[in-house]
């Protein structure tokens, strides 16, 4: 039985929200053990109330843990804490290399080729771009399957994508929303940036979506972090209700946090493949998103209530930053996904539940696989 158990995963807002299903799991075949995640500092708010958690360690990637020699350092620290279980899941080098010296009496997981001597069993991770088709799994799913056959944990508990929002956050959130919508309001959130360009639907599609929401006596709610602060500035300029006092601009302006704490209370969610859609999934947003460059199988929206739409294109899913096809074929994986059958999609989830906010909609455990409208 273990009775210290770390769980690693360092890199970005959607993977953290990915892992959630295994800490859960976690937590209930090991209900006495203390169970810590080390995660990138940035990421600690996000579970820092997570109720299967006893600790997030962090780790400054870009501040005072950058470089070989800090990160020595801290690996002597993780040593310390003399870990009975470490489970690595994530297959980057530095996640890799905590695991394979983190000193853990048993050490499972993902690895980089070059540390997977130092761990007791390396799962592959089937989520990843090389896996054969025949073979691909949803990420959840993969992370799961680590603690069944690496670990061997007897009950797989399963509730979907999770997030605890700190009181004062959830607080800040309220009070933002009642400063910024009318009593009764329904609102549409839209996340439009993504970390890849090949993962964004058009600007102008967007902004088409934004005036018809607008007209049909929706609220429209742009959020986003800093990145994509230009995004939604050229957005908003090809709307023809820019001018509208019901267009609301978060983009930039508040903590993850809060953008879950709006998430819980909007009506709809359209987004692109991005931490912000992972983060509506864990706040039981409806959902519609387009998805370009990125694996269906493997990453799409973990919530059977939410739509997925893509285009029969051959070079999807390339996974690539930038799309190199020229001239009308330039992003046709997004250019071919109209606007008119996004409204259809996002007016069919709205009138299921008369547009009622997210923390309304009842939940449904164990449906997790989303519709996929392939045109």
């Amino acid at each position: 039985m273990y009775k210290n158990i770390l769980v690693i995963n360092t890199m970005h807002i959607g993977d953290l929200m990915l892992v959630t299903p295994a800490l859960r799991t976690l937590r209930t075949n090991y209900p006495e053990a203390h169970i810590a995640l080390l995660t990138d500092k940035p990421l600690g708010d996000l579970v820092r109330c997570n109720e299967n958690l006893d600790e997030c360690i962090l780790i400054d990637k870009h501040g005072k843990d950058k470089g070989l020699l800090a990160l020595v350092r801290f690996i002597r620290k993780i040593r310390a804490r003399h870990f009975d279980l470490v489970i690595n899941f994530h297959r980057n080098e530095r996640a890799s290399a905590i695991a394979a010296f983190s000193g853990g009496k048993r050490i499972v997981g993902y690895s980089q080729p070059g540390f997977k001597r130092f761990f007791d069993k390396v799962m592959p991770n089937l989520a990843m771009a090389d896996t054969p088709p025949e073979l691909v799994k949803h990420q959840v799913l993969c992370h799961l399957d680590v603690l069944k056959e690496a670990v061997g944990v007897k009950t797989i508990d399963d509730r979907g994508l999770e997030m605890m929002l700190p009181p004062e956050e959830e607080a800040k959130a309220a009070a933002l929303w009642q400063q910024e919508f009318a009593p009764g309001a329904k609102v549409i959130a839209f996340n439009i940036g993504a970390s890849w360009q090949t993962k964004r639907w058009l600007d102008s599609y967007f902004a088409a979506c934004a005036d018809r929401f607008i007209r049909e006596g929706y609220d429209v709610a742009f959020m986003g972090g800093p990145t994509d602060v230009p995004l939604v500035e050229q957005c908003r300029a090809q709307m023809e209700e820019k001018a509208s006092s019901h267009v609301h601009v978060f983009t930039g302006k508040v903590s993850l946090t809060v953008l879950a704490g709006l998430l819980r209370r909007c009506s709809l969610f359209l987004t692109t493949d991005s931490g912000p859609m992972h983060v509506g999934v864990a706040m039981n947003v409806p959902i519609v998103t387009m998805f370009g460059a990125s694996p269906v199988p493997t990453f799409y929206p973990y919530d059977g209530k939410d739509v997925l739409i893509k285009t029969p294109e051959k070079c999807h899913p390339c996974g690539i930053h930038e799309c190199p096809r020229k001239g009308q074929d330039n992003m046709a994986c997004m250019k071919n996904i109209p606007v008119d059958t996004v409204m259809k999609y996002a007016e069919e989830l709205l009138a299921a539940h008369d547009g009622a906010p997210a923390y309304e909609w009842p939940p449904h455990p164990g449906d997790y696989k989303c519709r996929v409208i392939e045109l």
